[in-house]
């Protein structure tokens, strides 16, 4: 939610939006722990009496992870990999809008801003859900005296996500942990990173007691977070925070090595890549945390980023665009198959999983239309798995937020971080051996550009990269994004003089000097949305630069 408002209007937001979408909203998905029937409209101070209605609540935080469509959440993890060396924008048959002001890093404040408001608009209304969650549950009566320990460290595990979200994104953020009128939150400030990344710890340690393991929930409840995810969720937290010791006991227990040698993990690569973002495997031995999705199109609860990054010759808005940056990164490391099931090229014979093309009728993503003529393989549907009609927001494949291979991958990181390098070349070559790749027996700092390489390969396109590049740095002292971004930057220097890409070179309805303006101490972050810094009458301050 919008952090200030009349009190009027805070009104009508907890008694009609709140009791509306929180109480009400949720009814199907992929796991039946999400099949609830929808509940009347209900004032909050009567209605947390019973069990099944915290059950009503804390599926609603859930539903939070993506809201209803592709622009509350959806938008925003495209533009992150957008503003990397990883994706163009790559619609040209269209204005871009405030997308250009973001990816190529113009400056305008205003124009970023609005790119980022309904994703900050949107973490703190499930920020809100988690709240009423965590406070009111506690209160209620329940049988079973877990079950309600387990809905609060859910809840609990969910709002440390979404304040993950956003101190990725923008630094410290304004902490708000309950339900709050706007005479409470009057003058409130932001948080320091610290402090915001200190919260996130809290919720995720005090969580990670009460939630189960991924084995321990009932086949109904399949995609609830587990004590697994908090724990990866945690580690992941450390680690952009450079704690490497408390990120490394999380992430041995999590792949069983050290003190855990010798048990079984709880998760597990898959032997294919293939299967890794395939709607067949949602739910999989590799995910630790995914957001859950449905078919259904009464209630909204698919997802449409699919269509969002798809080639406009197939039905898709072309948002999102692989480089040919990436594509070559792929080749220079003999790593084909990640490739095929990553990027999708104008002229494709073979599409994995979709018999439609061939020599005779390749897949077209017609290079006038895209500044690439690439597209997402990642969140790609085959034809015959579309459900009917194919752009709304009941696409059944979960997107996945964490996975194990990011979890080796996260370790094999820290490990070389800690002088380790036995270890790391390990965790590494578990994920390189998949896609057969011979393993990597370097050490030092040419271990630590291997992992890096990894990370690359192995999560484009999943939201990972900015995060990565904001947080790295290299051996001149600057972290790896402004070493790619800026007139000098490694990336520009590949557009504007290096590459021959045919299809780059050409389209030039998406300039190719993309992070030319990128400045430093400004670009690190993303600014805070104007709306808020001026709902807030300035308390609320704007990052530096901005």
């Amino acid at each position: 939610m919008k952090l200030y408002q009349t009190r009027n209007i805070m009104k009508r937001y907890i008694k009609g939006v709140f009791t509306a979408t929180v109480i009400s909203i949720l009814s199907v998905s992929c796991s039946d722990f999400l099949n609830e029937p929808i509940r009347g409209r209900q004032d909050l101070d009567n209605y947390y009496t019973a069990e099944d209605e915290c059950k009503q609540q804390i599926t609603g935080c859930y539903q939070a992870l993506f809201f209803d469509d592709w622009w509350q959440i959806q938008k925003f993890y495209v533009c992150g990999d957008m503003c990397t060396d990883d994706e163009w924008m790559g619609n040209t048959t269209q204005d871009p809008g405030e997308y250009r002001d973001v990816a190529h890093y113009t400056g305008n404040t205003i124009n970023a801003g609005n790119c980022c408001q309904n994703f900050w608009q949107y973490r703190y209304k499930g920020i809100l859900r988690c709240n009423i969650a965590i406070q009111r549950i506690a209160d209620v009566n329940f049988n079973d005296v877990a079950l309600r320990a387990r809905y609060i460290a859910e809840a609990k595990a969910l709002r440390a996500f979404m304040y993950l979200d956003l101190v990725k994104n923008f630094g410290g953020v304004p902490l708000v942990l309950g339900l709050k009128m706007p005479s409470e939150v009057k003058g409130i400030t932001r948080a320091t990173k610290e402090a915001t990344y200190a919260q996130i710890e809290k919720d995720l340690l005090e969580a990670i007691s009460d939630l189960p393991k991924r084995a321990e929930y009932a086949s109904a409840d399949l995609g609830r977070i587990t004590s697994g995810a908090a724990k990866g969720l945690l580690a992941k937290a450390y680690l952009y925070q450079g704690k490497y010791q408390e990120a490394e006991l999380l992430l041995q227990d999590l792949c069983k090595r050290g003190s855990f040698g010798g048990q079984t993990p709880e998760y597990k690569l898959l032997a294919n890549f293939a299967d890794v973002w395939s709607m067949n495997h949602n739910n999989s031995e590799e995910s630790l945390f995914e957001v859950q999705t449905n078919s259904n199109l009464t209630y909204n609860l698919g997802e449409r980023i699919s269509v969002v990054t798809g080639s406009r010759d197939d039905s898709g808005w072309s948002w999102g665009l692989p480089t040919s940056n990436l594509e070559q990164a792929f080749k220079a490391a003999g790593d084909s198959i990640r490739l095929l099931y990553t990027i999708i090229k104008d002229g494709a014979t073979l599409v994995p999983g979709d018999d439609t093309y061939s020599a005779a009728k390749p897949y077209r993503i017609s290079a006038d239309k895209h500044k690439s003529a690439r597209c997402n393989m990642k969140l790609y549907i085959p034809k015959s798995k579309r459900p009917e009609p194919y752009d709304a927001p009941h696409i059944p494949l979960n997107y996945r937020l964490l996975r194990y291979a990011d979890v080796l991958l996260m370790y094999a990181e820290v490990e070389n971080a800690l002088n380790n390098d036995s270890e790391a070349q390990w965790a590494l070559n578990q994920v390189r051996a998949r896609v057969n790749l011979a393993p990597v027996m370097a050490t030092g700092t040419q271990l630590r550009n291997a992992i890096r390489l990894e990370r690359r390969l192995e999560l484009a396109l999943e939201n990972n990269r900015l995060y990565d590049l904001r947080r790295w740095k290299d051996d001149n002292g600057k972290t790896a994004i402004q070493n790619l971004m800026g007139p000098n930057g490694s990336f520009v220097q590949y557009n504007l003089n290096i590459s021959t890409d045919k299809y780059e070179k050409t389209n030039q309805k998406e300039n190719s000097n993309k992070g030319y303006a990128f400045r430093e101490g400004r670009d690190e972050l993303f600014p805070i949305p104007n709306s808020e810094i001026t709902m807030s009458e300035g308390s609320i301050q704007q990052n530096p630069l901005y």
